[in-house]
């Protein structure tokens, strides 16, 4: 579910201490106006890949304040990626929302980035005004990752703890922890409606290798909001990265800005 595709970059981040002994999480905050834009990165990316980059451009050439953060054991937060679960990241992602955001927030929310966005929404309604998927992932450990392997990988998995899959984005292979999968099934937001009132846009290739298209429409279904619009990407890909899918990412925010 990775979604990078990097950027250079050179400022060296600050730090958000969440306290309780939990890793440091590396953040870049932009101050601005509201609402604000906060960007959720996907399993295994970091906050210096293009769409985050040109999430926090476009927020600058507005005036409007932005976030972007990487969850602990991801790009320059402290911890071990093995170590964490989703209920970790979005501990994370909800601390770097309580400290670092002010006022109403439109959440951007990438890949697994998708789920975290929904869990945000579901626990900080009052200041979530908007929410923006890009080729949004909820429920990917137990709808993707667990329903798509064999019983002898499910086998090795339970037995040993962890399991390494190839990815095609990178040299370096997803880590697949038992933790992670068992850790999923206690934050699932498919299984019932979701309570939010404010727009919701989902972005999504029908290309994408990784996240079926139809989870998009999914979504929409679950989520109680009455404004939700499904924008499928005919020749896109799991990143939506090129020039013409960050044009209509920028597009969207435009429209969540006004």
């Amino acid at each position: 579910m990775s979604d990078n595709s990097s950027t250079a970059e050179a400022p060296a981040p600050d730090f958000l201490d969440p306290g309780a002994g939990r890793p440091r999480i590396a953040y870049r905050r932009t101050p601005g106006k509201s609402p604000g834009i906060v960007f959720c990165t996907g399993f295994m990316s970091d906050m210096t890949g293009s769409k985050a980059m040109a999430v926090e451009a476009f927020a600058r050439s507005r005036g409007q304040a932005c976030l972007r953060f990487d969850y602990s054991g991801h790009g320059e937060s402290e911890g071990k990626f093995a170590d964490g679960c989703i209920g970790a990241w979005f501990a994370d992602a909800l601390a770097a929302f309580d400290a670092l955001t002010a006022g109403p927030q439109i959440v951007v929310g990438s890949s697994m980035g998708g789920w975290i966005a929904l869990l945000l929404a579901k626990a900080r309604p009052d200041r979530i005004t908007a929410l923006v998927g890009l080729a949004a992932a909820p429920d990917f450990t137990e709808d993707l990752m667990w329903e798509a392997m064999p019983p002898p990988v499910r086998a090795e998995l339970m037995d040993k703890g962890v399991i390494y899959e190839p990815s095609q984005y990178g040299d370096e292979p997803y880590t697949i922890t038992r933790k992670l999968i068992e850790d999923g099934r206690e934050h699932l937001v498919l299984r019932a409606p979701i309570e939010f009132a404010g727009p919701v846009r989902l972005l999504h290739g029908m290309n994408d290798p990784d996240v079926p298209w139809e989870l998009s429409p999914k979504i929409a279904r679950m989520v109680t909001s009455q404004d939700v619009r499904v924008t499928l990407i005919k020749d896109g890909d799991h990143r939506l990265s090129r020039d013409q899918d960050l044009d209509l990412l920028r597009a969207t925010l435009a429209e969540l800005s006004a």
